[in-house]
């Protein structure tokens, strides 16, 4: 009897996943090419087929537009988002250690009044 158990490996994890980007930006290549085929091979006058093929290439422009600006925002969002924690950060510890260095000079204070103390003692 075959044991069934299998361990689980990452990397064929990874290695399936970029197989299946391959096979699917094969299937968008091939669909492009296959539309762009059966626009020229169409029956149609070269007056239509110019003006359907500048009104798809005006879609897409268009699409690819909205697409690009989108993405700008959001990385825009999220390096915004990024920044304010990163500034939060720095003003935290910027508040901590002005607040360690009162600390300190408050000791040393004490220090130097206690040091006087003793001198005028002696």
């Amino acid at each position: 009897m075959k044991n069934l158990d299998r361990e689980y490996y990452p990397m064929e994890t990874t290695q399936m996943t970029n197989g299946a980007k391959h096979i699917l930006t094969g299937i968008v290549v091939g669909g492009l090419i296959g539309a762009t085929a059966m626009l020229f091979l169409a029956p149609r006058s070269g007056e239509e087929m110019r003006a359907e093929v500048r009104d798809k290439a005006q879609e897409l422009r268009d699409r690819t537009a909205d697409t690009v600006k989108d993405k700008v925002s959001q990385v825009k969002s999220k390096a915004d988002e990024i920044t304010g924690g990163v500034k939060g950060r720095a003003q935290g510890l910027k508040h901590k250690g002005q607040d360690l260095l009162v600390e300190k000079l408050d000791r040393a204070a004490e220090a130097v009044e206690a040091a006087k103390k003793a001198i005028q003692e002696i």
